[in-house]
């Protein structure tokens, strides 16, 4: 085998578009072929892959065969961006023309662009141009004002490839089909209605997004689905009343209000889903026992209590009972946090450094890690982060608002926030505006990456969210004056006293730093 691998090196400068040779082991005789490619290492093929095509130094695998037919570069002589081919491998400057040969072919009908043409003798992204203009046009083949938007996102994706097989292939695009073509109503009740959800709310993402449908605070929308759902499965009148008034007057209403005063993209509904099914659950349990609201007493509660650590959800529900006139005054405790776990401060410098230093770790995953691991944000606020709260400065600095005063970032983290703000993110959802207001953008358009998902990326990178903001916190807490970190970080007064005292401040401390950083004239 080393014999066979210095003979393919010396073969190295002869072969036309190689940078690296492959071995493929030939399943009747088990005799290695070399077979030429533009990889960087010798590794093996898979034993039944068949070649894309056959060039005079052999036959070339799929993969390499388009990536010579998509290296393209300025040539040295015309000064145009073509496909490079003289001197042969790796090093051509020149193109087609100007270096005499014969042209390899694939130019697209359309731009005229040397590339792996995908249909119809065009590239791909042509090709996608050109479907999305048969999907979205009206008769006489001209896209609405209202779609043009949408329309030039579509053809606008980062990967035509991933666009083309969502258009071939997505149930969204079927809808989106039925509506262009007047089959369905555009509207939210239509797509609140369809058999198929998942694609459907992904395309009213999309609609909202350019501006084709108004936008609607999606999360309260669910809420009030799942109270329906939730009514439809309590059989006893009487309750399902109970149940009714209470998710319109104490939970809708506390929702909407939130919704109003803090206007975003998401409003938090797991606990109002918790209270609701802790609700539900409790009039169960008391028509098992033979009562109804009306009569439980306050033993009867505690008897509720003991079946689980969940009963305790119940007590916003017998609160809002009680000052109803549905049941008697009864007592729930209040649920407490637990400190929770914190990160080795070891092990967090060692994260820190990672990210700050590993290149080939993804962009995203390095800033927002070091949010957490810094400056102890929750992953919930750091998928809201907008870019018009990052500021680039004449001296080279920048300020990142976290809370109500701007903070310095210190190198090398602000170039990686300026590297981010620069290339954005590598993925995104097919029709996400090209222009985002979020820092962080996910996968459904126009809106920002979730605090679950971001949750799971940085899992993968040892990081524990919470832990994590914990130990940050605990460090930042003792190094720095309530009043500083609350106007910094973006944390309520309440909460950076608790975590200042917690940590051994107080804020006596900052005005005896204050007084001592006073320049006082001498005494005489």
């Amino acid at each position: 085998m080393r014999e066979l691998f210095q003979a393919a090196e010396r073969e190295l400068l002869t072969l036309r578009t190689a940078a690296a040779l492959q071995l493929r082991v030939h399943l009747r005789t088990g005799v290695h072929r070399l077979r030429p490619s533009p990889h960087r290492t010798l590794r093996p093929l898979p034993s039944r892959a068949a070649p894309s095509a056959h060039w005079p130094e052999g036959p070339v695998c799929v993969g390499c065969y388009d990536a010579a037919l998509s290296r393209r570069g300025v040539c040295d002589d015309c000064h145009t961006v073509r496909r490079l081919v003289d001197p042969p491998g790796p090093t051509a400057t020149r193109c087609t023309d100007c270096a005499g040969v014969t042209p390899i072919g694939h130019v697209c009908a359309d731009c005229g662009i040397e590339d792996k043409l995908y249909a119809d003798g065009r590239c791909d992204r042509c090709t996608l141009t050109r479907r999305v203009t048969a999907l979205l046009a009206d008769d006489t083949g001209t896209i609405p004002d209202a779609l043009f938007g949408l329309a030039a996102a579509l053809a606008a994706a980062p990967n035509p490839r991933s666009a083309l097989n969502w258009l071939r292939t997505g149930t969204a695009t079927a809808i989106l089909a039925d509506i262009v073509g007047g089959r369905l109503t555009l509207s939210h009740d239509t797509l609140d209605h369809h058999p198929h959800p998942r694609a459907a709310d992904y395309l009213r993402r999309m609609l909202v997004a350019h501006g084709v449908l108004p936008d609607r605070n999606e999360h309260v929308d669910r809420i009030r689905r799942f109270i329906d759902d939730t009514l439809e499965g309590i059989d006893r009148p009487a309750d399902r009343r109970t149940i009714q008034a209470y998710a319109r007057w104490r939970v809708l209403r506390r929702l909407r209000r939130r919704a109003e005063t803090h206007p975003g993209p998401r409003t938090a509904t797991a606990h109002a889903r918790t209270n609701l099914k802790t609700a539900v659950r409790l009039l169960d349990w008391l028509h098992e026992r033979g009562t109804v609201l009306a009569d439980a007493a306050q033993s009867d509660i505690d008897a509720w209590l003991a079946t689980g650590p969940g009963a305790y959800y119940a007590r916003d529900f017998t609160l809002w009972a009680a000052q109803t006139g549905r049941c008697r005054p009864v007592k729930i405790p209040a649920t407490t946090a637990s400190p929770g776990t914190t990160t080795d401060p070891d092990t967090r410098w060692s994260i820190v450094s990672r990210l700050l230093h590993d290149d080939t770790l993804e962009l995203t995953d390095r800033v927002a890690g070091c949010l957490v691991l810094l400056y102890a944000q929750p992953l919930s606020r750091i998928t809201l982060i907008t870019r018009d709260r990052i500021d680039r400065h004449d001296n080279g600095s920048l300020t990142l608002r976290l809370g109500t005063d701007p903070a310095t970032i210190p190198e090398p983290l602000a170039g990686l926030i300026r590297d981010l703000l620069d290339t954005g993110r590598p993925y995104t959802g097919v029709g996400s505006p090209t222009d985002t207001p979020w820092l962080f953008p996910g996968l459904n358009p126009g809106q920002p990456l979730s605090a679950a998902r971001l949750g799971v990326r940085l899992a993968k990178l040892g990081i524990d969210g919470r832990a994590s903001r914990r130990t940050a916190l605990i460090q930042l807490a003792a190094e720095v004056p309530a009043a500083v970190l609350s106007e910094l970080l973006g944390f309520s007064n309440s909460a950076a006293v608790t975590w200042t005292r917690d940590a051994g401040g107080s804020w006596s401390r900052y005005a005896a730093d204050l007084a001592q950083q006073r320049a006082h004239p001498p005494a005489e």
